[in-house]
């Protein structure tokens, strides 16, 4: 891919994290975080060009870098660039299994069990979710699948 379709790529998905981030930030202010307790806290994004990606997010962007996953191998692995205090992207290599684009939207609550189940009360499906770490700094995922939830359904349905 030629450098420009690189950078206007990465522009594009940036673009389109500010968007998501705005609307949501113009909800939750309108509600003041009273009914939803959710706000934005980072975008996922995973690229084709790490480095190239990384240059353009610190040197023209002018975000830094907060934190970055070690990777064993020296390759490039999941790097979190800070926008704002409380403001994120979560950039990651782009690989078979994870092609180049959006990956999610990470929500903060301060409450995230009752805000799971008011989610849930409004419709809302999937498992639930959290990262911790080892003395190692290994990233543990712990994962609940409750029932209607895709993964529980995959489960069920093995023959």
């Amino acid at each position: 891919m030629r450098p420009v379709m690189v950078w206007l790529r990465g522009l594009t998905l940036f673009v389109a994290g500010v968007v998501v981030g705005t609307l949501m930030m113009q909800r939750t202010a309108a509600q003041e975080n009273d009914k939803a307790g959710l706000r934005l806290n980072h975008v996922g994004i995973a690229v084709s060009d790490f480095q190239g990606s990384l240059d353009f997010y610190t040197k023209v962007m002018g975000f830094k870098v907060a934190y970055a996953m070690p990777s064993p191998d020296g390759k490039p692995t999941t790097t979190f660039l800070q926008i704002n205090k409380d403001t994120f992207i979560e950039m990651a290599p782009a690989t078979a299994n994870l092609p180049a684009g959006l990956t999610h939207i990470g929500l903060m609550a301060d409450d995230a069990k009752a805000a799971i189940a008011r989610l849930r009360e409004g419709g809302a499906t999937g498992s639930k979710l959290s990262n911790i770490e080892d003395p190692n700094g290994i990233r543990l995922e712990i994962v609940e699948r409750p029932a209607g939830s895709m993964m529980r359904k995959a489960i069920e349905s093995w023959k």
